[in-house]
């Protein structure tokens, strides 16, 4: 069984290497495998959060151009790294100027993280985009589309990648499971899910790490993401509801400790089990709740201290409760 992490991690063992193997995002890849099949292309920005497989749609539609041998053909840049004029100027330069022979007469060049490159870096770019589109066309890479400077996002496609949906995900890492001979269970893998939040690069890495420990259950992944429990955290609420403030507050320092959480971690949690079905309480008490946290939240950020903060949101909770009592 490959589990060991010193091994090539399992989100770049199982990249789609075809548009055809990509997961999800259907209408985009209906909208690229039109492009190969017409072997021309105009420049392209993809948006989307991380994860959701703007590199992977980038590389996937090279090499369905190219074929095996697309890198090539293929200028890939991290454009965090090497964000600078300087770069824009020499090394994209020199690699958009030459002409390719053949059935594909452009090149690529794939701007990665492109909303982090400098303002003059982003106009020295405008500049070669205009004047060698005859032999390469340029595929920006970006979280946040509105970092990208008007006159280049112009000149390109905007393609919008979302979110994965849980199915998709969990069907990816089941299958990944049978490849590499892991025993998983269907919880532990939508906790995983969970954790990612539709991030499938992030998901298959908590996998990976998950498997390390064994059998791929719900403790397992929770263990190596060093979150706490959804059902532990659930329990400090009830309690706090139930009015046992004192017994809340020693199981949340207790979690604490245990599981090396900070404060932000732990508001994070109990945010996401306000909203669960499995905590029982009427919906103006979670509208109330959420707003507690909100505030306890800003306040952390601002350097609060961590203990005394949550001691409070339980404080407040203990007497929302007797409320909702008193209301029953």
């Amino acid at each position: 069984m490959s589990t060991a992490i010193s091994e090539l991690l399992w989100a770049e063992k199982y990249r789609p290497k075809s548009l055809k193997e990509m997961v999800n995002q259907e209408e985009i890849v209906k909208r690229l495998m039109k492009f190969v099949e017409e072997k021309n292309m105009p420049h392209m920005l993809f948006a989307g959060p991380p994860g959701t497989g703007k590199t992977t749609a980038a590389l996937a539609l090279a090499h369905d151009l190219y074929g095996e041998d697309w890198r090539r053909y293929v200028l890939e840049l991290n454009a965090s790294d090497e964000r600078g004029i300087a770069v824009i100027r020499s090394k994209v330069k020199e690699f958009a100027r030459s002409k390719l022979p053949g059935e594909v007469p452009f090149k690529i060049v794939i701007l990665d993280e492109a909303d982090n490159m400098t303002a003059d870096a982003q106009q020295a770019l405008r500049r070669i985009m205009e004047m060698f589109v005859e032999t390469t066309r340029f595929i920006l890479i970006a979280n946040y589309a509105s970092k990208i400077i008007d006159p280049i996002q112009s000149r390109c496609a905007a393609f919008r990648f979302t979110q994965l949906k849980r199915e998709d995900v969990v069907a990816r890492l089941k299958w990944i499971c049978e490849q590499e001979k892991v025993l998983c269970q269907l919880d532990g893998l939508e906790a995983i899910y969970e954790i990612g939040g539709g991030d499938l690069r992030k998901a298959i890495n908590i996998l990976q790490a998950a498997a390390s420990l064994g059998e791929v259950t719900v403790s397992n992944v929770y263990k190596v993401v060093g979150l706490a429990h959804p059902k532990e955290v659930r329990e400090i609420l009830n309690l706090a509801f139930a009015g046992r403030f004192i017994e809340a507050r020693d199981r949340l320092r207790e979690l604490m400790v245990t599981y090396g959480l900070s404060g932000i971690d732990v508001l994070k949690q109990m945010h996401r089990e306000i909203f669960s079905a499995d905590l029982k309480i009427p919906e103006d008490m979670r509208v109330i709740i959420a707003d507690h946290i909100g505030e306890i939240q800003f306040r952390l950020v601002e350097g609060a201290d961590d203990e005394i903060q949550l001691t409070a949101l339980l404080a407040r909770l203990s007497i929302l409760g007797k409320k909702i009592q008193d209301k029953a």
